[in-house]
């Protein structure tokens, strides 16, 4: 099934949602192919284990294809969907007990370069950073910069205020300037 006639990734995804609610359940299959990447990629950053977000990603679509109903097309779909994700990862780490514990492999394995190499060390270098903040934190970061979403979408996600996700970036920030401050040599 193609997706409708149009240059807004917003309004594409409505129609596809009420083409699916409408019976048309393939049309789930343009809206997984349109934000599948996307969702892993978070998932990954979030639960730092590929086989346990690809689990997630394919548990969320499934989730959002039962739960379509209650889609509400004035919020963005990705944002719904992106909601979902963000919960089946808090839901899934917290039964492991590894909440983004960020594995440098993981997230250097699309950069083509060598072990010696100073993009991949400092890549690796932030991984191991990252995993020394509070899952809160990391959530927040991942959210504000690896998923660019703005304060309210962020809040819209999590449940969380405004003002407590820029508090949490921030300190954020600041413990990982300490953290990668403390590990450069001098």
């Amino acid at each position: 099934m193609h997706p409708p006639h149009t240059d807004h990734p917003a309004a594409i995804d409505a129609a596809l949602v009420r083409q699916v609610l409408s019976g048309r359940a393939e049309a789930f299959a343009a809206l997984v192919d349109r934000h599948h990447a996307r969702c892993l990629r978070l998932a990954t950053h979030l639960l730092a284990d590929s086989d346990d977000a690809e689990d997630v990603v394919q548990e969320v679509f499934v989730r959002a294809y039962r739960h379509l109903g209650n889609y509400r097309e004035r919020d963005k779909f990705g944002a719904w969907l992106t909601r979902i994700l963000v919960n089946q990862c808090r839901t899934r780490a917290s039964r492991n007990a590894r909440y983004v514990a960020l594995d440098p492999a993981v997230h250097t394995a699309d950069l083509v370069v060598s072990a010696d190499d100073d993009a991949f060390a400092r890549r690796a270098e932030l991984a191991r950073a990252m995993q020394q903040l509070v899952p809160e934190q990391r959530e927040a970061l991942v959210l504000r910069f690896s998923d660019e979403l703005s304060y309210d979408e962020m809040a819209t996600i999590t449940g969380v205020g405004v003002s407590a996700l820029k508090m949490r970036v921030q300190r954020a920030c600041a413990r990982l300037r300490t953290l990668l401050t403390e590990r450069t040599p001098t």
